[in-house]
């Protein structure tokens, strides 16, 4: 495994770490709390130590899961990023949550899900520039963090369009940023990236499979079944997809590399990627996606790079 500096945090995360939004059951399967310690075990043998959930993964079920495996292994081996701003309710839906007060509630309500004194990272999820624009919001998290409660501050971005969040980040105290980023959305590489790299801002990269169609493992006209979320992507878009997925396989993929392996891999090359976060169902799958830390792609002279 390799390790970068995310930012100018103090934080050494791994290049590949483990997204959990799987764990609230929108990916179409319910998790037990032994699969999940299965996948965190592997992780940790993988040498895995950024883990990215948030509170309306399930209703804090994620982190609840994560907070039950923290609790019988060593919290200090894990790097724990988590989000603000929405409550989970049925059906997968979510509400809006940005007052101070409300914010605080729900790093309360985190910090007890993920039974742990602190937060590595804290990022507001997706929030509207308005509901960003909080001069009191901030004011409370800055006191949290004196309080111990929260170690970094960050953003996760929900366009990648607008960088106004990016470029006000170290007004508020954020360090880091995370941004939907693969081969087949190439966005953040014309104003996000740049202004994170000025900055200094480490970056997640998230959906870097591109909700499993840079997995290879689909082909053009693939139906998902109803109770997963790429169900209700458009058919039309999603066939153009795979289409080019195919295309990008024969094009670019060395000969006995995995697809998903050189997908995060590429996305790992990119000088201002810190970490890709891609989620997974089981152990086989952790395995796999760790494997792209090893690919020659992933550049040694990347910015705060270590090794071991």
């Amino acid at each position: 495994m390799k390790y970068r500096r995310l930012g100018n945090t103090n934080l050494n995360v791994s290049v590949v770490g483990l997204g959990t939004w799987q764990f609230g059951g929108e990916w179409g399967v319910n998790f037990t709390q032994s699969e999940v310690d299965q996948i965190l075990d592997k992780a940790k043998e993988m040498g895995i130590n950024l883990l990215d959930t948030a509170e309306c993964y399930g209703d804090h079920l994620s982190e609840s899961f994560i907070g039950n495996y923290l609790k019988r292994n060593n919290r200090e081996d894990w790097i724990v990023a988590t989000k603000f701003g929405h409550h989970f309710k049925d059906n997968f839906e979510r509400t809006r949550h940005w007052r101070a007060d409300e914010v605080l509630k729900q790093l309360d309500d985190s910090l007890k899900a993920l039974q742990t004194d602190y937060i590595d990272l804290y990022q507001a999820h997706s929030c509207t520039d308005e509901e960003f624009n909080n001069d009191e919001l901030w004011t409370m998290l800055d006191k949290q963090i004196q309080a111990g409660k929260i170690r970094n501050l960050g953003i996760s971005l929900k366009q990648n369009e607008d960088d106004y969040q990016t470029k006000s980040a170290l007004h508020v105290n954020a360090k880091a940023i995370q941004v939907v980023y693969n081969r087949l959305d190439r966005k953040p590489e014309d104003q996000i990236f740049p202004t994170c790299q000025e900055q200094n801002l480490g970056v997640l990269a998230r959906v870097p499979l591109a909700s499993g169609y840079l997995s290879g493992k689909y082909n053009p006209g693939a139906i998902f079944k109803e109770n997963d979320v790429r169900s209700k992507h458009d058919q039309a878009e999603t066939t153009k997809n795979l289409k080019l997925v195919k295309e990008i396989e024969h094009n670019e993929v060395p000969e006995g590399i995995s697809m998903a392996s050189w997908a995060l891999a590429w996305c790992l090359k990119h000088p201002a990627v810190t970490s890709v976060i891609p989620g997974c169902k089981n152990p086989k799958q952790v395995e796999l996606n760790a494997q792209a830390a090893s690919l020659d792609i992933v550049s040694v002279n990347h910015p705060q790079h270590t090794e071991k």
